[in-house]
């Protein structure tokens, strides 16, 4: 069989036998097909080459040295047991790296598999814990343009069109519109407004008392949105008179990509809970991190069942998957990647700036290394991103949001390339 009959065949075979994620049902998602990749380089079965700046999840980029082998050893030695009746030696480790990076009194880890787990596990606790406390609360206050994950409780958070169902919502939730457009939610005169309209959500119903407000300090598939200076330690202030937990949800700003390893530290914030995931492993495996104040935890002592926490998977805390985590975080800390995502999206964005008010484009903005070009309308967004595609550089598209979310590992020389396909395609 020659090269182009196999790829021709795996072509064939993704068409009739995989359902793809988030994808219309006609959408040829088997078109492009990757092979291998390498640092912030992709190559498809064709044998082109990409600039990688679409990896929601990528930390260290492709086939970094130092995380293959950690995990190939791992999966040589023990590739895991059930941590609901045992335990390993890296559960324990990783847990202790995480709560190294967290204020003071997050230092409890429950580790899942994905963040749309990871948030079925923190609503659970933030409505148990008030139970635990005698001060039972079900109502959640949340963005209504926020994305937390894709089951039934999760979506129920959100009122994106991607994220309604037809299932019965498990919980009351108030949700909080942007009270401004995104170019301007992110100036600093927005902060008033956004807190006001959070404050009148956790009024709205003084029958229905409010357990948790859940946010992301970056709306990703809410359309790339940047949050004002001081929201989060306003929303803190706010959550506190109320008596309702903070849960953050982490899992696309955390470990670097924020320009911090965690977006509650780059703001002083110390959460209730944080939900945490895709760059934990890099995209090496799958795995996510719910870290929760001892308070939380130590509540759950209270459990009329079984005086503990009822949730969890087989696979929760994949030792082959906690292998890669640290080898992430090792890469994350050696190579100093948190502060450079910070000095390279501050770099992008400068020279991105001079596009805002021209053509299509609304707004150049940025968190850490998130950089975000909004445009007109959705169709404008499309548009850049297959121009930049048919240029060799792969971006996002979230509504009318373009997002560059390079690896970042990402040198100068890639940044170069990232800006001159952004340039062109916008």
């Amino acid at each position: 069989m020659t090269s182009t009959d196999r790829i021709t065949r795996a072509r064939e075979r993704d068409r009739r036998h995989v359902w793809h994620t988030w994808s219309p049902v006609g959408a040829d998602r088997a078109g492009p097909m990757y092979s291998h990749g390498q640092g912030y380089r992709i190559t498809d079965v064709d044998g082109r080459e990409f600039i990688d700046a679409s990896a929601l999840n990528s930390t260290c980029g492709y086939a970094h040295p130092d995380v293959v082998r950690q995990l190939t050893e791992q999966a040589a030695r023990l590739q895991h047991v059930d941590l609901s009746i045992s335990s390993h030696e890296l559960a324990g480790a990783l847990a202790e790296r995480l709560a190294s990076y967290l204020p003071g009194p997050l230092n409890r880890t429950l580790f899942v598999n994905s963040g749309s787990e990871g948030f079925d596990a923190a609503i659970l606790m933030a409505v148990a814990h008030g139970e635990h406390t005698g001060d039972p609360r079900r109502r959640i206050v949340s963005f209504a343009r926020g994305y937390q994950g894709a089951t039934v409780l999760s979506r129920s958070l959100s009122s994106l069109p991607r994220s309604r169902h037809p299932l019965r919502a498990p919980l009351p939730v108030t949700q909080v519109e942007l009270p401004l457009p995104a170019h301007e939610l992110r100036r600093p005169e927005a902060l008033p407004v956004l807190l006001e309209a959070f404050a009148g959500a956790l009024a709205a119903d003084p029958d229905e008392p409010v357990a948790a407000v859940v946010v992301e300090p970056f709306l990703n598939v809410g359309g790339g949105v940047v949050l004002p200076p001081g929201f989060l330690p306003g929303l803190r202030r706010l959550c506190d008179d109320a008596g309702a937990l903070l849960v953050v949800d982490e899992v696309f700003t955390a470990y670097g990509r924020c320009g911090d390893m965690y977006a509650v530290r780059r703001a002083g914030v110390t959460p209730d809970i944080v939900v945490a995931s895709k760059g934990l492993t890099g995209g090496y495996s799958a795995l996510a991190a719910v870290t929760a104040t001892d308070a939380v935890h130590d509540g759950f002592a209270a459990d009329p069942v079984i005086g503990g926490l009822r949730y969890g998977h087989t696979t929760s805390g994949h030792a082959v998957a906690c292998a890669a985590a640290l080898a992430t975080l090792d890469v994350v800390e050696k190579e100093h990647l948190a502060e450079r995502a910070e000095h390279l999206g501050a770099v992008m964005v400068e020279a991105l700036a001079p596009l805002t008010g021209t053509g299509e484009v609304i707004d150049v903005r940025r968190l850490g290394l998130i950089v975000v070009l909004e445009m007109s309308t959705p169709e404008a967004a499309t548009a850049v991103v297959d121009r930049a595609r048919h240029g060799g550089l792969l971006l996002r598209r979230q509504g009318s949001a373009v997002l560059a979310v390079p690896p970042l590992i990402i040198d100068d020389e890639g940044v170069a390339l990232v800006l001159q396909g952004l340039l062109a395609a916008a």
